[in-house]
């Protein structure tokens, strides 16, 4: 009974543990390092980039950062310059921009849990002052 027990409550700690973001994209062979050796046959690997380009177009529930959404009638311009301006201050994060009668609107992110999002976050409140994270579907992580 004890090690029913012991089993039960690493299944629910197992449950709560956050997802990393931060290796999202990236292959586990090369995170690794050196000497480490894994062989696998081209049948799972085949397998396995199939899985996950057939989710891609899924959605699920996450985070982004709304940075602007305004509808004066500079809005689309300015719109536009933050568009660009985040896409080049954050490579690595996707940045939408969205008309939505009569506002416009620049969001940036696919995070997880607000954690993710708030580290980006704090660096934007400097700059742009109204950001504020919102909850989301986000893109399925590849």
């Amino acid at each position: 009974m004890l090690a029913a027990l012991s089993l039960q409550a690493q299944e629910v700690e197992t449950a709560a543990a956050p997802v990393d973001s931060t290796l999202l994209g990236k292959d586990i062979f090369t995170l690794m390092g050196p000497g480490v050796r894994v062989d696998q046959s081209a049948e799972v690997r085949q397998a396995m980039a199939q899985y996950v380009n057939k989710n891609a177009t899924k959605s699920i529930s996450g985070y982004r950062i709304r940075v602007y959404y305004d509808n004066s009638p500079q809005a689309r311009t300015r719109s536009e310059s933050i568009e660009n301006a985040l896409t080049a201050q954050y490579p690595e994060h996707k940045v939408y921009r969205s008309f939505e009668s009569p506002n416009y609107k620049v969001l940036i992110g696919n995070f997880r849990s607000k954690d993710e999002a708030l580290r980006i976050f704090n660096a934007l409140k400097k700059t742009y002052p109204t950001a504020y994270i919102i909850k989301d579907n986000i893109e399925y992580p590849l």
